[in-house]
């Protein structure tokens, strides 16, 4: 193994999912697997051994920390690896808090092997790759904030998807329920409704929010 080949870690707790990815890299010049990960936990203590350049991480997991409290450990770390979200999954909701945590790139699984070879090496060089639907919705964001939910309106509106009560919602998020009923108002103002089914229809629609 020369000084240039990149280290990767596959963190995925789909074996098939690890294999697939495991072909496509390593018939790329420069690339090895150096491990694999089931869950969330296992990736944070590989990582944390610094044999690893790059971790390819997926967002959820069967059970315990998911993908984006993964990134944020291991990149938290002074001298850790890149980490790359590779997932299906395209939502704000899924999106802002892997970016926010510290990844440098985020991959949807249906991307060509070509381009997931790319964004490793980009992701090795500390420079950003966004999957065309990701950075269109970052833009977005960007040019009309005033219609975009913040990450806390998110999560309240995700758990309203999830059925939670205002009440419940402020015990999963230790807020008041004064303050849920706030971000629900402001929600209902962004999206232009009037009701809890309409805000998760339309955030939905707009793939705000993953159903």
């Amino acid at each position: 193994m020369t000084d240039e080949t990149i280290r990767l870690l596959l963190a995925d707790d789909h074996p098939v999912v690890r294999a697939g990815l495991r072909a496509v890299l390593e018939t790329e010049d420069g690339m090895t697997v150096v491990a694999e990960a089931a869950t969330a936990e296992e990736a944070v203590r590989v990582a944390a051994d610094g044999d690893v350049d790059v971790v390819l991480m997926d967002l959820q997991f069967r059970e315990g920390m998911n993908g984006a409290e993964a990134t944020a450990e291991i990149t938290g770390k002074p001298g850790g690896p890149r980490v790359l979200i590779v997932t299906t999954y395209d939502s704000d909701a899924d999106t802002l808090p892997a970016i926010e945590a510290g990844a440098t790139g985020y991959l949807l699984k249906d991307a060509p092997p070509e381009e997931l070879a790319a964004a490793v090496r980009t992701a090795a060089a500390g420079r950003t790759t966004l999957a065309p639907a990701v950075a269109d919705r970052l833009m977005n964001r960007l040019r009309i904030p005033g219609t975009s939910l913040t990450r806390r309106e998110t999560e309240v509106l995700t758990l309203v998807a999830d059925g939670l009560s205002n009440q419940a919602i402020g015990r999963r998020l230790f807020l008041t329920e004064g303050t849920i009923k706030s971000h629900l108002a402001r929600i209902y103002t962004k999206l232009e409704v009037d009701s809890r089914t309409a805000a998760i229809a339309a955030a939905t629609q707009l793939g705000l929010i993953r159903r």
